[in-house]
């Protein structure tokens, strides 16, 4: 089985699991993981955002292989000003 079929075959789970394991850079059992296994857990990672979601989620990996960027004035696009994110002043915390 070559790479791309690998990511081709990854469960939504398994991609899940390791987003989690690259965040937190251990294993479900608390294990660290070494820097060779942080290295091919990004790539499958990327590869699944690449080939499987097609993300167009800033900081992921788009179809075409490329991070996902968005300009300040796409991200305000996104989320308008009237969404329900609680503000507070600074006196209030």
């Amino acid at each position: 089985m070559d790479f791309k079929a690998l990511v081709m075959a990854m469960s939504p789970d398994t991609y899940q699991s390791l987003l989690e394991r690259v965040a937190t850079g251990r294993w479900a059992d608390g294990v660290t993981m070494s820097e060779a296994q942080k290295s091919y857990t990004q790539q499958l990672v990327m590869a699944y955002q690449a080939y499987v979601l097609k993300s167009t989620e800033p900081y992921t990996i788009g179809a075409d292989g490329q991070m996902v960027v968005k300009s300040k004035a796409e991200m305000k696009k996104q989320f308008p000003q009237d969404s329900s994110i609680a503000r507070f002043a600074h006196d209030d915390l």
